[in-house]
């Protein structure tokens, strides 16, 4: 019941800020919708092709085509009180990736896969449909600006899910413990400036 809630939650996060992102852009409606089912879905497609979870799960189940049609209509209705465009995107896919990354990871736990594999999953079922989705609107992946710390607080949290579950704790509160992870992680990254180191030497 919790992984089908974070799923759904995670679902959410995604679809509206994709709504954001497209709303930004001036797409028109179709557009937003496009944008907002691929920045949904994107990641968790690509996971489950990988694991050969075929057809994939938004195929079998109807409920996260209704999720995303519910929370663009929602999103586009409240728009005026989401008026502060990239704060609320930076909430809704801070929030997405933490539920996310978990979602990942267990479905690489569901399919006996080794902690490292699980974890690259959750990167990816998190990282990929706003990859996607910036792909889509002519900008460059978040996930490979300089300025941006968001791969990397999904690495942390997915191996922090393994630390706690090898300290003995209970594995639903070690699921919402590694979200929280995330979570804190890119939001002090993003407060306090925190970057990856710069590769380009005597470039800014």
């Amino acid at each position: 019941m919790l992984y089908q809630t974070i799923d759904i939650l995670g679902t959410v996060a995604f679809a509206i800020s994709g709504v954001l992102v497209a709303m930004e852009k001036r797409l028109d409606l179709f557009g937003v919708l496009i944008i907002a089912f691929v920045t949904a879905i994107g990641g968790g497609t690509l996971r489950d092709l990988l694991i050969g979870n075929t057809p994939v799960a938004w195929m079998t189940d109807i409920t996260y085509m209704v999720t995303i049609f519910i929370a663009v209509v929602l999103a586009i209705i409240f728009v005026n009180q989401l008026k502060y465009l990239r704060r609320s995107l930076f909430l809704f896919d801070t929030i997405g990736i933490g539920l996310y990354t978990m979602v990942g990871v267990e479905k690489g736990l569901q399919a006996e896969l080794l902690p490292v594999v699980c974890i690259a999953l959750g990167t990816m079922t998190a990282c990929f449909g706003g990859v996607i989705r910036d792909m889509l609107c002519n900008e460059i992946p978040i996930i490979f600006r300089r300025t941006e710390i968001y791969a990397t607080t999904c690495i942390v949290g997915g191996a922090s899910y393994f630390l706690f579950t090898g300290l003995s704790m209970r594995e639903d509160y070690a699921y919402i413990a590694a979200i929280l992870v995330v979570i804190a992680l890119r939001t002090l990254a993003v407060l306090f400036g925190i970057r990856l180191p710069n590769i380009y030497k005597g470039k800014a």
